[in-house]
C-alpha cells in the first residue's frame, strides 16, 4: 500500500485521466454523498491538469437542478426526493454529456438552471476541443440512466457518521440556529441504505476510482447548500491501493483508502 500526500494522490488521479484516450472529450464524473469533497477535489484536478496545458471543461450538477417547488415537493430534506426529484438527467445528457460523447458535435452548454433566481438558465453554447477533460461532480452520477455516458469515474466517500456531523455543523453556520440541523442530517441518515438501493448500481459492473475518507483527516470547509440541502467539505488524504478486478474484460480501478489515524488500530 502506497501512502501518499495529498498533493501525490491529485497528481495520481490526473496520470489516470491523462491514461484514457478517446476520440472526444473525456467526461469525467465526480461522485459521492454530500459533503464528502467531491467539489474541491474536481476543483484541485482542474488546477493540475490546466497547468498541464489540458483544456478543462468544470460542470457541477447543482447547475442541473430542477427549480425549488419541484425538486422539494416530497419535502426539501426527503431522500427520495434528493434521488428522483432534485436533478435534470435529460438536459444534463441533452446539452452537455451527449454532444461530449461519441458521435457528439463537441458544442455543450455547462448549465441549464441558476440557482441565484431559482429559474431556468441557457448560456451560449460552447465548442469543446476534442482533447477537452470535462470534470463533473455530483451527487448520484453512477445511476442506471447516466453511468455509461462517463469516460472515467471517481467515487468519494467519508463514513456516513462523519457527513451527519458535518450536516449539522453546516446547518448551524448556514442557518445562524440549530432550528432545522436535525432535518439536515436526517438525510444523511438514510443515506446508505439509498446508497445501497439505487445509487451505487454502477460498481458492479463499471471501473471505478475510489476514494474512501477517514473522519480524522478530513479537513471541513465552508460552503453552500447543494440541490439536496447539503454544503462541501475537503476530502482527506488518502493511500493508494488496487481493487479487484471487476470485470475480467475491464482494466482494474484504482482504489483510494485513507489511512487510520495514529494509535488507531480499528
Amino acid at each position: 500500500m502506497d501512502q501518499g500526500t495529498r498533493g501525490e494522490l491529485i497528481s495520481r488521479l490526473a496520470e489516470a485521466i491523462r491514461s484514457v484516450t478517446t476520440a472526444h472529450p473525456l467526461r469525467v464524473a465526480i461522485d459521492g454523498p454530500p459533503a464528502a469533497g467531491k467539489t474541491t477535489l474536481a476543483d484541485e484536478l482542474a488546477v493540475v491538469l490546466r497547468a498541464q496545458d489540458r483544456d478543462v471543461i468544470r460542470a457541477t450538477v447543482d447547475d442541473f437542478l430542477f427549480p425549488r417547488a419541484q425538486r422539494y415537493r416530497r419535502g426539501q430534506y426527503s431522500a427520495e426526493g434528493c434521488y428522483f426529484d432534485a436533478h435534470d438527467h435529460a438536459a444534463l445528457c441533452r446539452v452537455l454529456l451527449d454532444p461530449l460523447g461519441p458521435g457528439g458535435d463537441r458544442r455543450f452548454q455547462h448549465a441549464v438552471y441558476d440557482r441565484d433566481t431559482d429559474t431556468p438558465s441557457s448560456p451560449p453554447a460552447t465548442t469543446a476541443p476534442a482533447d477537452a477533460v470535462l470534470l463533473f461532480d455530483g451527487v448520484f452520477l453512477l445511476r442506471p440512466e447516466l453511468i455509461d455516458r462517463w469516460d472515467l469515474r471517481i467515487f468519494v466517500s467519508v463514513p456516513f457518521e462523519q457527513t451527519v456531523d458535518r450536516a449539522r455543523d453546516r446547518g448551524t453556520a448556514l442557518a445562524g440556529s440549530t432550528a432545522d440541523t436535525a432535518d439536515t442530517a436526517e438525510i444523511e441518515g438514510i443515506w446508505p441504505e439509498l446508497e445501497k438501493e439505487v445509487g451505487l448500481v454502477g460498481f458492479r459492473s463499471h471501473p471505478v476510482i475510489r476514494l474512501t475518507g477517514d473522519p480524522s483527516a478530513a479537513h471541513p470547509t465552508p460552503g453552500l447548500p447543494g440541490g439536496c440541502g447539503m454544503a462541501r467539505s475537503r476530502p482527506p488524504v488518502p493511500t493508494l491501493t488496487r481493487c479487484p478486478r471487476p470485470d475480467p474484460s475491464r482494466a482494474p480501478p484504482l482504489c483510494l483508502q485513507a489511512a487510520q489515524p495514529p494509535g488507531d488500530d480499528t
